[in-house]
């Protein structure tokens, strides 16, 4: 593996979870000291990214960047958009941590959304944060759009595919698959509607096991069949709705 980096074009994480019915984004804090008395010229947060490696993938770039920023057992990624226009790196603190980068500001960023379920990974990286999508901190350069796209692209999605299934436990109770569409949607869904479409798909499978603990009445758990689903699921065919 050749180490060194394309200084012009990176790969930019969009890392996704679900926490206490939220959808939640981890961001890395960006911090520059303008002297050695320690004062700082800039602190905000961006989307967890680098330049690639020259004889490195995308997709190698991709898994790198997450593995350096989260210790996980499994992990969805896929690349969702491209960002390239020709003045996106226009603000000052942004210039000035390219240069300090030894990079120049003509940028090419490919976007990844990473789907973690909460119960698979540990940060490794005390400078990394989650968020909710709805309360974002600062971000730098261009990317309130980069998490724009990346939130779009995965509302589209599990609509299409079963990616919601990628951010919930192997096992899981309806109530856990609606709230994770509701976080996701940013909607509300009929309770009763929901869960008879749901009981409609083959490849969602009831258990003959209960989660306790969280209610007074024991919730059933199912798990999502992929052989199945793959087996009678037609091609660009609605995922539950």
């Amino acid at each position: 593996m050749d180490f060194r980096k394309i200084s012009n074009v990176t790969v930019e994480c969009v890392i996704f979870s679900l926490e206490n019915a939220e959808l939640k984004i981890l961001l890395s804090q960006r911090e520059l000291q303008i002297n050695t008395s320690g004062n700082t010229k800039l602190n905000d947060w961006i989307v967890t990214g680098d330049f690639i490696y020259k004889t490195e993938t995308l997709q190698q770039a991709a898994s790198r960047i997450l593995k350096y920023n989260i210790e996980y057992n499994q992990v969805h990624q896929e690349q969702f958009d491209t960002f390239g226009d020709p003045n996106r790196i226009w603000k000052e603190k942004d210039i000035v941590w390219l240069k300090k980068l030894d990079a120049g500001t003509r940028l090419v960023s490919v976007g990844y959304i990473s789907l973690l379920a909460a119960d698979m990974f540990k940060n490794k990286k005390s400078s990394s944060q989650w968020f909710s999508i709805k309360e974002l901190p600062e971000l730098g350069f261009d990317h309130t759009e980069i998490l724009k796209s990346a939130h779009e692209y995965l509302q589209k999605k599990i609509l299409m595919e079963p990616l919601i299934f990628e951010l919930l436990p192997n096992k899981f109770t309806l109530n856990e698959l609606q709230i994770a569409f509701e976080a996701i949607l940013d909607i509300q869904l009929d309770n009763r509607n929901f869960r008879k479409k749901v009981l409609r798909k083959k490849y969602i499978v009831l258990l003959d096991e209960k989660r306790t603990g969280f209610s007074k009445k024991p919730a059933n758990l199912y798990i999502f069949s992929k052989d199945i689903y793959n087996k009678i699921v037609e091609k660009n065919q609605l995922f539950i709705f």
